[in-house]
């Protein structure tokens, strides 16, 4: 008798929506979405990304009709990748003037001035070998001289109007060599996002076929946290913090829900969490197989990230979040203005 009262409550209150809302714990807002997207040089260019459906490659002038519909959609916040026309050894498409993210951070801030953007600031993409620094002789990433490069990178990125650098080679340093060279160039209030926490994940395929990225041999184990570590990750984030990070990124999201949790208790700063390639592109095929509800799905992915404690969300799903915002499952999370 003594636990039957207790249980009807609780009973009631999950058949009821309103009582449901009323103490909910853990919300979400369109204010915190970062929507990522994939940039190439030419024109009338929206290249579908066969290993990601839904998503594309677009030059700079197609992009900015996408992001029209995004900030109409409320979200109000962009991560940059770019795909170079020509890649070298020493990944000069990176830090070109007019490289296609320098390019396209001009023309985006032409038309939209109140748009976040925030730009991957790293060298895999630019390099003909795939890896996310320039090697040595040996064939090695040389950390030093891959941090003199990622300086020049960031501050091209910075000058051409980049909001939020993010620096996501995982090199040793890197944060406190890209917050000296910005603050000796006049750019004291560009923030750094950095990717503290970028394990060594079998969940990067997608994008990597997406960004042609992939490396031309090995892995990058060397410079990426093991999936078994947890208090390495630590280690790591409490160091960037130190050398100047403003917010701290855990990539992937959804396996590494421990590891937000643990930051986010941690340490003073924004926690921001990447859902990446292959979380979006399993959502995708088992939805398309008929296996799961592709939209409850991406908002229980959502919530998930929150109550572990991220506050920032870069996800494939954020404009698909946004425009179901009117529907039942988006009423379930979403803090709606």
């Amino acid at each position: 008798m003594e636990g039957r009262y207790p249980e009807t409550r609780l009973r009631r209150l999950r058949k009821n929506d309103n009582l449901r809302r009323l103490v909910r714990e853990t919300r979400i807002s369109l204010d915190q979405l970062v929507m990522p997207y994939f940039v190439r040089d030419g024109r009338n260019i929206r290249e579908p990304i066969d290993s990601m459906p839904g998503q594309f490659r677009y030059s700079p002038d197609v992009l900015l009709e996408e992001l029209q519909v995004l900030e109409e959609a409320g979200v109000r916040a962009v991560l940059l990748f770019g795909i170079p026309e020509a890649k070298d050894s020493s990944a000069f498409g990176a830090w070109d003037a007019d490289g296609i993210i320098q390019k396209t951070c001009r023309e985006i801030k032409k038309r939209f001035q109140d748009l976040l953007v925030m730009t991957d600031v790293c060298l895999c993409a630019y390099t003909e070998h795939g890896h996310c620094g320039v090697l040595d002789t040996n064939g090695c990433v040389d950390n030093d001289m891959t941090l003199q490069i990622l300086q020049k990178t960031a501050l091209s990125h910075a000058e051409a109007g980049s909001d939020i650098v993010a620096p996501s080679g995982m090199m040793d340093g890197v944060v406190h060599t890209i917050r000296q060279c910005l603050d000796q160039n006049q750019f004291h209030d560009t923030p750094i996002m950095s990717y503290s926490a970028k394990y060594a994940s079998s969940f990067y395929g997608p994008f990597r076929d997406a960004a042609h990225s992939a490396p031309a041999f090995g892995d990058r184990k060397t410079y990426q946290m093991d999936p078994a570590n947890i208090k390495e990750a630590m280690r790591e984030i409490a160091l960037d913090i130190a050398e100047g990070a403003d917010i701290v990124m855990i990539k992937p999201g959804l396996p590494y829900l421990d590891v937000i949790r643990e930051a986010s208790t941690t340490y003073p700063v924004p926690v921001a969490a990447y859902a990446v390639s292959g979380e979006y592109s399993m959502v995708k095929a088992a939805a398309e197989k008929g296996y799961l509800d592709e939209r409850k799905v991406m908002f229980e992915m959502m919530t998930s990230l929150a109550r572990a404690g991220a506050q920032i969300f870069i996800t494939y799903f954020a404009k698909n979040i946004a425009l179901s915002k009117d529907t039942p499952e988006a009423a379930q999370v979403l803090a709606l203005h």
